[in-house]
């Protein structure tokens, strides 16, 4: 039986994928500032970082898809995790709701597919004001860049993952 709760987020050696909508530029490149920190604080070398820009948060799932379909020249996955990092903001109509559902099932499904977590960095806020709070204003307001939390979530699964696959490979 092997613990896994005492893993430490240890960048050490991973490749890691960033998806970074455009679109709300000022709140997702805060987030993309973020998550590299907290990528480099990690111990994680930024040659080992990808990041890609997408139009918007509907465009990260066809971006995602694309950072966890990729190969090493020796056939394995490029990139241990990916981050999707985005913003969507309540307006007038109901079409928020629409792209954040699309984006939550789409990249759920991709994880599931091929196998490679992506942590959620996509804000779903009322607001801008909500939106700066989690990203460009959070250190001034006492709290965490969601950009940077989703991060560690991805470097902790990332890690995790190669503990139980190393695990399943001792068992054989």
């Amino acid at each position: 039986m092997y613990e896994l709760t005492s893993i430490q987020p240890d960048a050490t050696g991973l490749r890691i994928g960033i998806a970074v909508s455009r679109y709300h530029r000022e709140i997702t490149t805060s987030m993309r500032n973020a998550a590299v920190d907290a990528f480099v604080r990690s111990g994680g070398d930024t040659k080992n970082l990808t990041v890609v820009a997408a139009a918007g948060t509907f465009e990260l799932t066809a971006i995602c898809r694309a950072l966890a379909l990729m190969k090493t020249e020796t056939g394995e996955p490029a990139h241990d995790a990916i981050v999707a990092l985005g913003c969507v903001i309540t307006g007038q109509t109901t079409h928020d709701t629409y792209i954040a559902h699309s984006v939550i099932q789409g990249l759920t499904a991709i994880t599931v597919q091929t196998g490679v977590p992506i942590a959620f960095g996509v804000l779903t806020c009322q607001n801008l004001e909500q939106a700066r709070a989690r990203s460009v204003d959070a250190l001034a307001a006492g709290g965490v860049n969601k950009g940077a939390e989703a991060m560690m979530a991805a470097i902790e699964t990332a890690r995790t993952l190669k503990t139980l696959d190393a695990g399943v490979k001792e068992q054989r």
